[in-house]
């Protein structure tokens, strides 16, 4: 089978699609045929070597959408099964950008039944860190939200989650990009002006770090989105950074979300599994809102 690999670091050109074996399925693990599967930021910094693993054949790829093909014992998914699932793992011999992967099996939830799997691919990785990242900051209905890179994947789906838990939210994005995300709930909009310490708490999808950990108040919130990277508490905030687990339960929550009208999944562009470069290429350029998917 076809997979999209690095076996050194650089930029878009750095990836290669290789001929590989087709994983085998243990126990309590599924093998997926790929039909879908979304190019995502992390995919680039592995890419580059942000996360280790020189001279090693590392594969990309984190969402998937297609179809069970195998199951190992002690599964309760049967081959045609239509699926989702996050493929965890920054550094890994073969990732979702194949055409078949191996997950554990507690990993995976239905597919959405209004959606395709291109638009269905853009679901996992960033619907968790989101719903996860909103779990950190525990705002209670009624509370107040800052969502900065509010018009990004993992900063879409805040907004949709939050508004639907009845948190008020403040999305902070460009000023082209406030009619989008007062679409998906925002109550409030800006553009940069925020007063500091005025926020319940801030989910700050943009990794601004000090500069959105002043716009909480004192005893307040704040969640970032690179685990490690978050800034020093200060004035009794909370501080966290959000290091998304793959969870098939809470995935087949925010399945349901999808199909029920409240999460929007958003494609951007798809591009052949033998065009992940240009894929690449378009992701470094920039401005894309949604996420690029890759089909293999």
């Amino acid at each position: 089978m076809r997979a999209a690999v690095v076996t050194s670091f650089g930029g878009p050109e750095a990836v290669r699609v290789v001929e590989s074996e087709v994983p085998e399925p243990g126990a309590g693990q599924v093998r997926i045929k790929v039909a879908a599967s979304a190019l995502n930021p992390v995919d680039a910094a592995v890419r580059e070597g942000v996360f280790g693993g020189a001279g090693q054949v590392i594969g990309l790829g984190w969402d998937v959408a297609g179809t069970v093909d195998a199951a190992g014992p002690a599964t309760a998914w049967s081959a045609g099964d239509a699926v989702v699932a996050l493929d965890h793992g920054m550094v890994k011999p073969l990732g979702a950008h194949a055409e078949y992967v191996v997950v554990p099996a507690d990993a995976v939830a239905r597919a959405p039944r209004t959606a395709g799997a291109a638009h269905a691919a853009t679901l996992p990785l960033n619907a968790l860190t989101a719903a996860q990242a909103l779990d950190l900051l525990a705002v209670p209905e009624g509370g107040s939200l800052l969502v900065t890179g509010a018009a990004g994947a993992v900063g879409g789906y805040a907004v949709q989650l939050a508004a639907h838990r009845g948190i008020a939210v403040t999305a902070l994005a460009r000023e082209d990009d406030e009619e989008l995300v007062r679409s998906l709930g925002a109550a409030r909009f800006t553009g940069g002006a925020v007063r500091a310490r005025s926020f319940d708490a801030v989910l700050d999808a943009a990794v601004l770090g000090e500069r959105a950990l002043a716009w909480v108040r004192d005893g307040g919130a704040y969640a970032g989105v690179i685990p490690h990277a978050e800034p020093a508490p200060e004035r009794g905030v909370r501080v966290a950074a959000v290091e998304v687990a793959a969870d098939g339960a809470r995935l087949a929550e925010l399945v349901r979300l999808v199909d029920e009208g409240v999460l929007t999944l958003r494609a951007a562009e798809t591009y052949p599994l033998a065009d992940v470069v240009k894929a690449h290429a378009r992701l470094a350029e920039g401005g894309v809102r949604g996420r690029l998917v890759l089909v293999p």
